[in-house]
């Protein structure tokens, strides 16, 4: 007698809380979509702490509703019942011969346990959760990993365990470097981790049960058959955004959580957000270039953080790479480029362009030079020493480039470098490229969370100025983080800021322009909201960089003073991209 249900519904058969034992005894609980009948199907899984459970349409309701309205065909051609966030509808793989297995991860939903996200336990978790399917007499033995956001960041890690019978990976906006992508960008706390697990987690945990609902498709109690008190539930789960706040530096607790993209050898398919600036971008550009995998592939494409993954465009992209790795079709894929982009062009406009490489080869690697006089992007290095102060915590200096004389493709990783003195012993960089029609317009652009998304942004801690000499590019500065070192008052520092991979063509007439900054940027219009973010979006979505307990004012409310010449070249370097 199994101790889970099986039923056949929508033309699929589905096999609800499958147990799958773990190495130390505990049981995790998985829910199985497959086709009608004998027959061995390649496996597409997914492994998070959301609550299998739990609807898109009940959990994510704003996002469910904007994905409607704006994304039709992500939500047609299916019931829609078994839409859970962020991973695959199984009405849309079980019938072209895909299993589709989605575990609750340890200590959420239906399966029990400590809950603790990202760490080595939850990653050989995974790697046991692959094998086991691969097992599975309904299974082919080839299994695949496909999901957004914690879906697809704990894929890296999980790859990189190396389960033989991991046969290739889709990580669609999924970061990579649990310090660099997540908790501090650029040495600086996000706030996002603060209010993630309360929002999104907590509400799920397993042990919630009673107080929380029931699954609308088998009658269960979605956060397990047991109830815990919250003094039992406030044990059993890791407080994230303390150990993220008590650990400034980078330390094996963050290389524990972060992918060692090394042994990242399956088959890839690498899928980014230009709008995903403060959480997967990144990774996605990272992962993609690190990976030691010999057929990696990089798409990258605009809009929200969900919907493109549920689209026409985004499952047939998704399709076509498993069909060739799982199955073994012979559809094309193996000629399919290296690089899909979706080129940005203001007014939401995307036009889709192959590329052989990332960053692509014929960037024209240009310095825009800040200068002073006039609060200018200058094409040439200024020519005498001069010096503008701003407050440490204050809304900083505006650089402009003024109308541009052509159209200009602006494609790709950039970096500021910035000789910089400060009144105490840090400041914080918040570097951002904005763009402004003839009209002085701001255009911004749907983030993936945020609508009003800046062209990209960079952060860095001056105190965490050390540079990796081996992992540091030339336009793409990297961070050792693995030690603080105080500024003396008043003494010139030089920094070098990365500022996160972007996309767009601007137009003739427009202007680029460069906000240095002491906070975070803030889009000077409307504010929006989502119904599982807790703060008020302003231009950075959740991604705001304002604790106190990591920026005093005292140490980061001094003045800050830019300084540039012939010897400081305080510059942002651009990678402008001429046409084919």
């Amino acid at each position: 007698m199994s101790d889970y249900k099986s039923e056949i519904r929508d033309g699929m058969q589905i096999d609800w809380d499958v147990p799958i034992k773990m190495d130390d005894g505990l049981v995790l609980r998985a829910d199985v979509f497959r086709p009608i009948g004998d027959g061995k199907y390649p496996a597409i899984m997914s492994y998070g702490p959301y609550g299998k459970g739990l609807a898109f349409q009940d959990g994510y309701k704003t996002a469910w509703e904007i994905m409607c309205k704006e994304n039709p065909d992500a939500v047609s051609g299916t019931t829609n019942k078994y839409q859970n966030w962020e991973v695959a509808d199984p009405e849309k793989w079980v019938p072209d011969g895909y299993a589709l297995v989605r575990v609750d991860s340890r200590g959420a939903g239906r399966s029990p346990g400590y809950l603790q996200h990202n760490n080595k336990r939850e990653n050989d978790d995974f790697h046991q959760c692959i094998e086991w399917a691969a097992a599975q007499p309904w299974c082919s033995g080839k299994v695949g990993l496909n999901g957004i956001s914690y879906f697809g960041a704990s894929q890296w890690r999980a790859a990189a365990t190396q389960p033989p019978h991991l046969a290739a990976i889709c990580v669609w906006e999924g970061w990579v470097d649990n310090y660099r992508d997540s908790a501090r960008h650029g040495g600086i706390i996000c706030v996002f981790r603060k209010n993630w697990q309360d929002m999104q987690v907590k509400t799920v945990q397993h042990g919630v049960g009673e107080r929380g609902a029931k699954s609308k498709l088998t009658g269960e109690y979605f956060c397990g058959p047991e109830t815990l008190s919250e003094e039992e539930l406030l044990k059993n789960r890791e407080n994230m955004w303390g150990e993220y706040l008590n650990r400034p530096l980078d330390s094996d607790y963050y290389r524990e959580r972060t992918g060692d993209l090394s042994k990242v050898t399956v088959p890839l398919l690498s899928t980014a957000n230009w709008g995903g600036q403060g959480l997967h971008t990144r990774g996605n550009f990272e992962g993609y270039v690190r990976a030691a995998s010999q057929q990696k592939w990089l798409e990258v494409h605009g809009g929200s953080h969900w919907a493109p993954f549920y689209t026409d465009y985004g499952v047939g992209l998704q399709k076509r790479f498993f069909n060739f790795f799982l199955k073994g079709e012979q559809n094309g894929w193996d000629k399919q480029p290296a690089v899909q982009l979706n080129v940005r062009h203001p007014g939401e406009k995307f036009v889709i362009r192959h590329e052989n490489e990332w960053p692509l080869a014929r960037t024209k690697w240009t310095n825009f030079y800040l200068d002073p006089n006039g609060m200018k992007l200058s094409p040439t290095p200024v020519a005498t020493d001069q010096s503008v102060t701003y407050d440490g915590l204050g809304d900083g200096l505006v650089f402009s480039t003024g109308p541009l004389a052509q159209d200009t493709e602006i494609t790709g990783h950039s970096a500021l470098k910035v000789f910089i003195a400060s009144s105490t012993s840090n400041a914080d960089i918040f570097a951002v490229i904005t763009v402004y029609d003839p009209q002085g317009k701001e255009v911004v652009f749907k983030g993936a969370l945020d609508p009003h998304t800046p062209i990209a942004q960079g952060w860095l801690r001056a105190s965490h100025r050390k540079l990796d000499p081996k992992l540091t590019l030339p336009y793409r500065p990297y961070h050792t983080h693995d030690e603080d070192q105080p500024l003396k008052p008043g003494e010139v520092y030089e920094l070098d800021v990365e500022i996160w991979p972007t996309c767009i063509v601007v137009p003739k007439g427009y202007s680029v322009k460069l906000l240095l900054r002491g906070k975070d940027y803030v889009y000077d219009g409307e504010i929006a909201t989502l119904s599982n973010m807790k703060n008020p979006m302003r231009g950075c979505g959740p991604f705001e960089h304002d604790d106190e307990t990591d920026r005093p004012p005292a140490i980061f409310g001094g003045k800050v003073t830019l300084h540039v010449g012939p010897k400081r070249p305080s510059a942002v370097l651009l990678p402008i991209i001429p046409a084919k």
